[in-house]
């Protein structure tokens, strides 16, 4: 756990290694997961330049590196070199335009089946622009946050998964998940 969600921002996390989950809970104890990070993202960023409470949990989800930058040197390093607060904004606003698409998607799909098609092929998408018809992804995280996710329950997804095998849309081995049929899985996405 790299920081809680209301926490006082001690300062900022560069993820250099690894993946991270990014999520946010309900006084009920219902959870939602924001977002993946990759390596290379810098985590608890707009907090620490807000001087506010992290916005969200953040849990490596492997073996990782992260490197942690205080608040106030981190704020200092910023003023002082214009090309890297330019690479701030630019996380930032990446952030914000992934913030926007997510909400898009959730509130825009009409079915958990077009949600888990949709989160599927943004998983494959750097396979997909090469034009490939078929793609394999890891799949890191249990139905449980995969439905964290997509707002829905554990069981529509198990569900959903069983649904798109018999269909011969996707086939898994082990952690190797493969879309087998990306055409009929943006097909799920249009509808």
């Amino acid at each position: 756990m790299l920081f809680v969600e209301g926490q006082e921002a001690r300062g900022a996390f560069i993820l250099c290694k690894g993946k991270a989950k990014l999520y946010t809970s309900s006084a009920e104890g219902r959870t939602i997961i924001l977002r993946i990070a990759l390596a290379g993202e810098v985590l608890g960023l707009a907090s620490t330049i807000a001087n506010k409470p992290y916005g969200a949990t953040v849990e490596v989800l492997e073996p990782s590196q992260v490197n942690f930058l205080p608040k106030a040197e981190f704020l200092r390093f910023l003023s002082q070199h214009s090309d890297a607060s330019m690479r701030v904004a630019q996380q930032l606003s990446s952030n914000c335009a992934g913030a926007y698409e997510e909400i898009r998607c959730l509130g825009l799909s009409a079915s958990s089946a077009e949600k888990l098609a949709r989160l599927l092929l943004t998983w494959a998408a750097p396979e997909i622009r090469n034009g490939q018809k078929e793609a394999r992804v890891t799949l890191a995280l249990a139905h449980e946050e995969i439905a964290q996710m997509i707002g829905s329950s554990r069981e529509t997804v198990t569900r959903l998964f069983a649904e798109f095998r018999r269909k011969q849309l996707i086939a898994q081995k082990g952690s190797g998940l493969f879309l087998r049929n990306i055409g009929a899985l943006q097909r799920i996405v249009a509808q």
